[in-house]
């Protein structure tokens, strides 16, 4: 396949659906939620294993599309041996997934996690969206208030949308767009020398900048449907502040921007938010991964 062919491929419509499957007892809730989701963007499932294939697992996976009623000639199920996270990345875009399905623990041990876990892997590295589910159900979730981050960031346009794209087609009510301050933008662009009330006025022009630039964006999205979108501005550390609110407002899904691949001062900064969510997941989440360049 030509993989550049992907380049530039928008985050949505969702029209490939993958799901990695390791026979766990969650097997059949993982696979329940990702046909939901599956049906509901109208979109190919294709379940994914990494690993031996053999006569009990062909048997426990024609069972679980049994009990979830899954129709097997509209579902590709592909079976492949190797290291799990490339060779599932690798599969991803060698069959143009657009959105990749995994289980996640909500909290990994320390150990585990920097040494990171499949799932936290596939995070940082897929090529396409990835949605990490802390209790996947076989009926599917409701995905009812949704909260979206507003970083100053050229993908996080492409996030916003396409959380209310993903709200659209999931029967979503709400979506917060929560603008976390960049405290260290903030900090680089006051000098050592420069006074207090100077670093206030510079503080607060910054602030102004980047809500207004959300504000309008909100403004246009909001104009046209159902779904309820506001604005949030949050003071604190990017990454962890947006978990912390995710978590009070018991949102049912926290959507991010992908991390960036070519580590700048400010993608290491980005990448940096997103492992505050990582080690501690707030709960289901959705990292978006648009594959436009900027």
């Amino acid at each position: 396949m030509d993989y550049t062919k992907l380049k530039g491929r928008p985050p949505f419509p969702i029209e490939t659906i993958g799901v990695a499957v390791a026979f766990s007892p969650r097997l059949e809730d993982l696979l329940g939620e990702s046909y939901r989701l599956a049906t509901a963007f109208n979109a190919q499932l294709i379940v994914f294993h990494i690993g031996e294939r053999n006569r009990s697992k062909e048997a426990k996976l024609d069972e679980a599309f049994r009990n979830l009623g899954i129709d097997e000639k509209k579902t590709r199920v592909i079976w492949n041996n190797g290291n799990p996270v490339t060779t599932l990345l690798e599969l991803c875009k060698l069959n143009a997934v657009d959105l990749l399905v995994v289980g996640a623990l909500r909290k990994e041990n320390v150990l585990r996690f920097y040494l990171g876990s499949v799932a936290r892997k596939i995070s940082r590295r897929a090529k396409c969206s990835v949605l990490l589910l802390t209790a996947p159900a076989k009926n599917g979730s409701k995905f009812r208030k949704l909260m979206v981050n507003g970083l100053e960031n050229p993908k996080t346009e492409h996030t916003i949308r396409t959380a209310l794209y993903f709200a659209k087609q999931t029967g979503g009510k709400e979506l917060i767009v929560a603008m976390e301050s960049q405290q260290a933008e903030f900090a680089m662009s006051v000098a050592t020398d420069t006074t207090a009330i100077e670093a206030s006025r510079i503080k607060k022009e910054f602030g102004e900048h980047e809500r207004n630039k959300i504000h309008q964006l909100v403004h246009e999205l909001s104009k046209d449907d159902q779904i309820n979108i506001t604005d949030k501005p949050l003071n604190g550390k990017p990454g962890f502040a947006i978990r912390q609110y995710a978590e009070s407002k018991k949102a049912d899904l926290l959507v991010l921007n992908s991390p960036d691949q070519k580590y700048g001062l400010m993608d290491r900064i980005f990448t940096h938010d997103m492992e505050y969510v990582l080690e501690n997941l707030p709960g289901n989440v959705l990292i978006v991964h648009s594959r436009i360049s900027h």
